[in-house]
């Protein structure tokens, strides 16, 4: 009776299997994963810290991904927020609990959160804190910011690195209130999706010119990547540590 009046008066429908009523409706919320696993693309950028993703990036989780970040379904950052929480649950598995973890949300491309009217991967952010505030001391600082790089999509893994190369930076003002509050932290960079590790990577490279080298990345979902015979490619495993 509750999707029925769901779509009767909102006119939604799920965007798993098309039923009228909820985005995202109960059989296919059971099927979201309740784990994250290592999520390194291939090839893998050059020190990049262990990433770690709960879902693929496709289906109802790229449909997910896609309504919050480009058409303004902000509802979705409730199930999106949970399903970054389990990888940033992953990444801190074996950290110290007692030092807090700074989640850190990649930054948006400039002016596109004024657009949008939210920034949607630090709202994601927020809601997986929320999340785990029960299990961890947990702080969200939006210390990167962007200094602008073209748009993303259709490129190569090395068009992608080469367009956001240096094109973040961490504010001298927000890095010394960061300092003054949490002298020592463990730092997570999340994002809404991995696909070549690019944007990841240099977030990390803006943390760590600053002396906040981040222990992980936590992210959504992963593209999936294939190799010359279809079959899902497989990057090299670096150590954690």
């Amino acid at each position: 009776m509750l999707d029925e009046a769901l779509d009767l008066f909102l006119g939604s429908r799920c965007v798993g299997c098309d039923r009228p009523g909820r985005m995202l409706c109960p059989a296919c919320r059971s099927t979201l994963s309740s784990r994250a696993a290592p999520a390194w693309p291939t090839p893998v950028p050059a020190g990049l810290v262990p990433p770690f993703a709960t879902e693929a990036y496709e289906g109802a989780v790229r449909a997910l991904v896609v309504g919050h970040k480009d058409r303004g379904q902000w509802g979705h950052r409730r199930v999106l927020g949970e399903l970054l929480a389990v990888a940033v649950r992953e990444a801190a598995t074996g950290l110290d609990p007692a030092v807090p973890l700074l989640l850190v949300p990649v930054p948006s491309r400039p002016g596109s959160g004024r657009r949008r009217g939210y920034e949607a991967t630090a709202a994601l952010v927020r809601a997986a804190a929320a999340r785990i505030r029960g299990e961890h001391r947990v702080v969200v600082a939006p210390l990167v910011v962007s200094r602008g790089a073209a748009d993303q999509a259709g490129l190569d893994a090395v068009s992608r690195a080469a367009n956001v190369h240096r094109s973040m930076h961490c504010p001298s003002a927000a890095l010394a209130r960061a300092a003054r509050r949490w002298p020592r932290v463990h730092v997570v960079v999340c994002d809404d999706v991995v696909t070549t590790g690019a944007t990841a990577r240099e977030a990390q490279r803006a943390l760590e010119a600053v002396g906040l080298p981040p222990v992980a990345v936590a992210a959504v979902a992963a593209t999936r990547r294939r190799g010359p015979t279809g079959d899902p490619a497989v990057g090299p495993r670096p150590p954690r540590g």
